[in-house]
Parts: C-alpha cells; structure tokens; sequence
C-alpha cells in the first residue's frame, strides 16, 4: 500500500513522489539547486511502510455530510456506551464500528444529496450539501468526532461515575447542572496544555504513536477500490454478519441468558460449594466455564479480533498466574481471613462475612463517622480483591522500570532528536494549512480550569473537593502529560495516575468519599484525555486533515458526548428502581453496574476509609505495599537475563506491566470474559492469521465491527421493548451461570443466607 494515494474522488491513484526541493506540489526551480534536500521517508519504519507521503489540498473536510455523520455518530456511540456501561456484560462500542459503517453511508449521502450551490450573502463564499465524492479526509474527522463518544474509560466519560455512585450507592442528591458540569469540565480540561506540546508531541517524526498506524492502514483499505474476485465485498460481509449477530444475540440477551456463562463444573456437582468455586465463570475461578455471547466475549477487555497475538500470550500467562496460581495459593491458605468471603467479589465486608454498611460509616456532612466505624470494626476485601490491587501496585511500579529498561535509550535518543531535528514529509506537507494559533490553548486552559474551580467551589457541599484541590490535580496531571505521552507515542503503551492519585489525596483529605474520586478523576482523566486528544492530532497529522478542523471536532465531540453520556446516565438512574443494588433486583436484572460498583469500592477505601486506616502500617493490607517494590525489580530481572542470554528471542517478548496488569480489569471482569477473550483472540489473531492470513487482511476487523454493532442495535431493542414492560421468559436456561453455591464462604461458623454453614 506504500506506493498509493487518495485522490478528490476519494479513489486510489498512483503516488507521486514528493520532491525534495518543494515539498509544495511546486515545480522545482534553478534557485533551489544545491541546497539543503529534505528526506521523504519517515525516520520510523513502521511509519514509512504505512503512511503515504502524498497529500490532495483540494479534498473537502468542512462539508453537510462530516458535520451529520459526525454528530450523529458521536451522541450514538456516547448513548450506547454509557447504556451498556450498566448492565452486567459491558460492552464498548468503539469507533471502529464507525468508521467501517460511516463509509456507504456518507456514499449514499454523496450519490443522493442535491449538488446546488448556495452563496453566503455579502461574501464571496459557497457551500452545497454535495460538494462532490465522499472522501478520505470527510472520513476521518467523522471518526475523530465519534472517538468523543467511545475513547472514555470503559467506553464513557469517567465523571459519570461519580453521579452513579452519588445516587445509587450512597443514596445523596446531586444537581444535574453540577453533574454536567463536573463531566464536561473533567473530559476537556487536558485538552489546552496538551496543545502547547503539539510541537513536540505531534510534529517530531520521532513522536510516531503506534496505535494510529493501524487505523491509517484501515482508511487506505477502506478508500481503495475493490476488485472484483467473486468473493464478498468487505461492505457485504459487515451487512451479513452485523444481521447474524443481531439475530443471534435475541438469545443471550433475552430467551437463554446462561449462553453468557456455561459452567459444566457446576452441573456435574450442584450440591458443592468447592466444585462451584471453581467452576463458576462469574463467581469462582471459570475451570471449564466459557460464553458463546459476544458480549461477554468483548464487554470488559474489548474485542479479541483487534489484539495483535503477543499482547494475548501476555495477558493468558498473567492470567493464569493470578486467577490459577496466586488466588487458589491465598484461599486455602486463608490468607487475610479469606474463607470467611467469597473466592471471589468485589464487595466489602465487616469481620463475619456480612456485607459491610457504608451507608452506617457516613455522616450527615457526607464524612466519615469515626465513632460507628470503629463500632462496626473496619473493613475487609476478598483476598481475590486484595491480590488485585496488589497486582495493580506492581503493574504501576514495573511500567517505569520496563519503560527504562527497554525503552530508555530508545525514547532518550529519539526525545533528543525530536528537539532538534528537521520536519519530515508529513510535517511538511502539513504547513500548508493554517496552524493553530497558541493562544487558543492558552485561552482554553484558562477557562477550562476556571470552570472546574467554579464547579468544585459552586458545589463544594457535593463535591467536598477545595480550589487548591483542583489546582493540584491540574498539576500533576499537567506534569505527566509530556512522559506519558512521550512513552504512550514511542512504546503503546500510557500508565495510569488512578492509584496516585487516590493514594495522595488519601492522605490529604481522609474521610471525604467524593473529594477523593473528584481528585482522581481531574488528575488521572484529565491526563488521559490530553494523551487522547494528542493521539487524534497525530492521526489526523499522517492524514492531512487541517489542524484547526480536529481542533473544533474535538472540543465540540468531547463536549457534546459528555453531556449525552449524563443524560442517559441521570434517565436510569431515575428510572430504574434499585439500579446497581443486585441484592435488590430481580435474578435475571441486568442492572448491576459492575464497574461502578468498583469505583464506589475504591471511594470508600481511599476517600472514605482512607489508605492509612486500610494500607498504612496499622492497616490490615500493609503487606501489599511490598508489590510496589516486587514490580518495581521485576522488569530488572527480565533486562538481565536477556543481557546475559541476548540470542533467546522471547525473554524481551516477557512483558512484565502487562503481564502484572493482565488482571486489572478484574474487578469487574470474571473470569469467564478472559477464558472467552483468550481463546477467541487465539483463534482469530494465530491460527486464522497465520494459515489464512489474506482473509484474515480482508475481513478480520470488519467481522469485529459487525459483530459489535448488531449485537447494540439488538441489545437496545430488546430494552425498549420488553425492558421497560419488565417482560421476562423465566426458565432453566435463564439462570445465568447457576452456580449459586460460589459466593459461599467456607470458613467454620460463619453464616450467611442460602450457603450451608460449615
């Protein structure tokens, strides 16, 4: 694809090189002879291989068919997402959804639309809805714009969680005027220092995020014209199998929801409460336990067809390490009282097994009651959900010691030369178009941090988060951004500020629930986002989008998604009687909010509770503050054994973060989501890559994307038209894993509801 470029039918043509001496499209002259020649490959393989370094300056991008596609697709992608984010299986629709289904469709719009021209008046300026073919550069900001609605934490914006658990856990009031304000001033606030580092970030050759160079590469496979083989076209195949997966998911989704979990192990043996600890794909370890629902399949780790195959050997060892080895190893050894919980939840717990009051530990000023929590004893985790924000300690700790390891020369080296090094091709080809002036980022610095100070101090009885709070969490954030974003744009992979910053305003503000996840969320969200925001510049950077057009499709995405991600979330949650409580909703209620049941966990560990009554070295967990150390030498011991035995290919492939953080989405995720995961991902992304690996380039990422969206237009269905009804098929098939023996504990003496007392 290296020697191919679109042209303003939006069709393939032959590239033609980029002269050394104009760089303009000019022809070159008699002057320029002798002088400094610039290079036209990129100084990153991966990048020359995928990236063309033609550009067609003619090809339209602020046209009637961007601007409907674009929000149209960013309100669905943020309604869907922040839907799904609820029910127990989420599913995340990303944009690659989008970006295959935005095609036909801005086609269609090109072949039907009027071509009339239309003049401003008192201007010299036209516009038609039609303006000609649809094209690549249409498509790109489209995609860009839909990214607004599914580029959030787990698919939406993480402010909302903060209402959810507000509303739904701690039963408090919150405004809908601070809720949006609180999510929108969240998703935005990076945006304006991450433009002040475009330059470095952005421009330098060296600065080459990987993730985008797949995304190139789908655009140019999208814009190509296909030949005629007799075989089907990629728009056949997407329409087949997004119907098939429609049709299927009637079942998983309404008439036999035990497709979602198949726990033989259960069956076999329904009287033991051993047998179904480990068999359970829900509750237990997932021995045998696997889903044929897609929605599990993809809900907390995404979709397995899009993970390259080293990245799933990663997380299968890490997996099984801690789901196979750690945990069996600490329950039976009955590490931290472990069998006086269950093997595995994401709950609290006072000293018997009983499900801890938080609501008894809150006081009328939304604090901590000393005096009942020291009456109600404090508070236990599963060992299972010890073992995992110990894990989580050491994934953090080994992504700086990895990154260094391996990577420190390599982004030393190309952060030296960033400083100092010429613009390649595409930069070149970039000044064509007007850059954006700093002062817009100035400007949107200042207001946005205005804004989140006049949100915190306007609501401060809500969210209990001072000035100095925010002002903080802007400077750490700020601070990290450069690094991360240098490590994220040279290694793929961006570490996370969430454990940081829950630990830091732990200790500075203990007590205060809701000031603790607000100082997270505007220091770790606003991180990630400015990291984002800088991906999607880059992306359009290898495309030839103008810059101040990504710069108005990103404000304006990102702030309309999140204003769309609240209303849904507030529709809900004033809707749906006792959403997120499972103890209170019927068996079969797919409203059990899973990952927000973990943010409010971790609120009452960090903020209510606090890491010095749970972590420090009176508290109960002290001993996991040594994972920290254990991921922190970890990547060490990998560097030197690859030094001391440099012809063994696969020690540099041990991946220490990833294989510590494999289980980082668990909670919420069980294990059946990573059996299903992995062996789909395996089959997919090894065998049919490598034995069918021409099918595999022409049909993997659209089987992806059918898959995903026939399974949200089903899902949607369904709960508009039996959801709200409360219309359900009650039978055996319904009963989802059936393994209700799992979430026993088996400490003697212990007593809890519908589990034989030991």
């Amino acid at each position: 694809m290296g020697d191919s470029s679109w042209s303003a039918a939006g069709k393939m043509t032959e590239l033609q090189p980029v002269n050394k001496a104009k760089f303009n499209g000019e022809a070159p002259s008699a002057e320029n002879e002798g002088k400094e020649e610039f290079d036209d490959e990129s100084p990153v393989e991966q990048v020359a291989l995928t990236v063309p370094t033609t550009d067609d300056p003619s090809l339209q991008v602020w046209t009637f068919r961007m601007w409907f596609l674009g929000i149209i697709s960013c309100a669905l992608l943020s309604f869907l997402n922040q839907f799904f984010a609820y029910r127990r299986e989420p599913l995340i629709i990303t944009l690659l959804s989008v970006q295959i289904i935005a095609l036909p469709i801005g086609q269609f719009m090109a072949a039907v639309l009027p071509t009339r021209k239309f003049r401003v008046p008192l201007t010299d300026w036209e516009w038609s809805l039609n303006p000609g073919p649809f094209n690549v550069k249409e498509h790109v900001l489209i995609t860009i714009f839909a990214n607004a609605g599914s580029a959030f934490s787990n698919g939406n914006a993480y402010g909302v969680g903060i209402i959810t658990i507000t509303k739904a856990f701690y039963k408090r009031k919150i405004g809908l005027a601070c809720s949006i304000l609180l999510v929108v001033t969240t998703q935005v606030l990076g945006y304006g220092w991450a433009g002040l580092m475009r330059g470095y970030l952005v421009n330098s050759a060296h600065m080459w995020w990987p993730q985008n160079l797949v995304q190139v590469s789908l655009f140019r496979t999208l814009h190509e014209e296909e030949k005629k083989t007799g075989t089907l076209t990629r728009n056949q195949f997407f329409l087949i199998f997004m119907i098939v997966s429609f049709s299927y998911y009637a079942l998983p989704g309404y008439l036999f929801g035990m497709l979602t979990s198949l726990s033989w192990v259960c069956w076999a043996w329904p009287k033991s409460v051993t047998a179904q600890q480990l068999g359970s794909g829900l509750s237990g370890l997932g021995i045998g336990a696997f889903a044929i629902d897609w929605s599990t399949i993809s809900s907390f780790l995404l979709s397995p067809l899009v993970a390259p195959w080293f990245a799933i050997v990663n997380v299968l060892v890490g997996y099984v390490i801690v789901v196979y080895a750690v945990i069996p190893a600490t329950y039976w050894t009955n590490v931290y009282h472990a069998k006086t919980f269950p093997i595995l939840s994401a709950d609290l717990f006072d000293m018997h097994g009983q499900p801890y009051n938080i609501t008894g530990v809150v006081n009328s000023r939304f604090e901590l009651d000393l005096n009942a929590y020291e009456a109600q004893g404090p508070i236990n985790l599963s060992t299972f959900f010890a073992v995992t924000y110990g894990f989580g300690f050491a994934a953090v700790a080994a992504t700086v010691t990895h990154v260094f390891c391996f990577n420190g020369k390599q982004i030393w080296r190309q952060s030296r030369a960033a400083l100092k090094e010429k613009p390649d091709v595409h930069t070149r080809l970039m000044q064509r178009y007007p850059d954006i002036p700093v002062w817009w980022f100035i400007v949107l610095s200042i207001l946005t941090i205005g804004a989140a100070i006049a949100t915190c101090e306007g609501y401060k009885q809500q969210l209990q988060l001072p000035w100095w709070g925010v002002l903080f969490a802007c400077a750490i954030a700020c601070f990290f951004t450069l690094p991360i974003g240098v490590i994220t744009a040279t290694t793929n992979q961006t570490p996370g500020l969430n454990i940081i910053t829950e630990y830091i305003m732990g200790y500075m503000l203990p007590g205060r629930p809701i000031a603790n996840v607000c100082f997270k969320t505007y220091g770790y969200i606003s991180m990630t986002q400015a990291v984002s925001f800088l991906q999607d510049f880059k992306l359009g950077h290898y495309m030839k989008v103008p810059p101040r057009s990504m710069f108005i499709v990103q404000i304006i995405g990102t702030i309309l998604a999140a204003i769309v991600n609240v209303g849904v979330a507030w529709w809900l949650l004033t809707s749906i009687q006792n959403i997120c409580n499972p103890e209170l909703l019927p068996p079969s209620s797919p409203w059990t909010c899973p990952g927000d049941r973990v943010f409010f966990d971790a609120s009452v560990i960090w903020g209510l509770v606090g890491p010095k009554r749970i972590f420090g070295s009176m508290g109960e967990y002290n001993r996991l503050n040594w994972f920290f150390l254990g991921g922190f030498l970890a990547p060490v011991l990998v560097w030197l054994l690859h030094k001391a035995f440099p012809r063994v290919s696969w020690i540099p492939l041990i991946n220490m973060p990833v294989l510590l953080g494999a289980t980082a989405n668990m909670p919420p995720a069980s294990p059946v989501n990573y059996t299903s995961w992995i062996v789909v991902g395996t089959i997919f992304n090894f065998f049919i890559f490598r034995y069918r690996k021409s099918w595999w380039q022409r049909y993997n990422y659209v089987l992806s994307a059918a898959l995903d969206s026939g399974l949200a237009f089903m899902a949607v269905i369904l709960y508009f038209c039996l959801g709200l009804e409360h219309k359900s098929v009650t039978w055996w098939g319904n009963n989802v894993d059936n393994c209700p023996l799992a979430t026993c504990p088996t400490q003697p003496g212990i007593v809890v509801d519908g589990c034989p007392v030991f």
